[in-house]
């Protein structure tokens, strides 16, 4: 346990992964023996945390998007991206986010894009890109500025389609 708390913002997250790793344990000693049980639980949990780190921080990504307009009519963005009831245009709405996302994304300087993605998707603090990097805080923190800057321009097209009213 204490390998993975190390390695997850939160004793709760830790938990989960713990959880995961030992129901996929037991399910793979009902399929047969495991030669090296410590290795394997190493190895297990480390995936599940990696898996855990690659899925985006939607909440994060509504702050991004979101302006005053979106307050005041209550749109919820990451509430669309997340909601259970699929249509076939909700589910068309939500891959063209993805998608020019990761073609914003793509368009942005490598120091730029680093700092945002591991903010972002990895949840990584700015203290600890820091640390990894060796640039200054304040450094980065601009870079995500611009970043997410050019991102807002770059899916301010998509805005108008997801709070138009056949959406909600």
């Amino acid at each position: 346990m204490q390998f993975i708390r190390a390695r997850v913002p939160t004793d709760a997250d830790a938990e989960d992964v713990s959880q995961e790793v030992w129901q996929q344990l037991i399910v793979t000693l009902e399929a047969g023996p495991i030669q090296q049980v410590s290795a394997w639980l190493y190895t297990v949990a480390r995936n599940r945390i990696i898996d855990r780190y690659r899925k985006p921080q939607l909440a994060s990504l509504d702050a991004m998007v979101s302006d005053a307009e979106d307050e005041e009519t209550g749109f919820d963005f990451a509430g669309f991206l997340l909601r259970e009831d699929k249509t076939p245009r909700t589910e068309h709405l939500n891959n063209q986010f993805w998608e020019q996302l990761y073609a914003a994304l793509a368009e942005l300087p490598e120091q730029q894009r680093q700092v945002f993605m591991w903010h972002e998707f990895d949840a990584m603090s700015f203290q600890d890109i820091a640390t990894l990097t060796g640039e200054n805080v304040n450094t980065l923190l601009a870079r995500k500025r611009y970043a997410v800057l050019h991102l807002r321009e770059r899916l301010e097209p998509l805005r108008a389609e997801f709070r138009s009213p056949s959406t909600h």
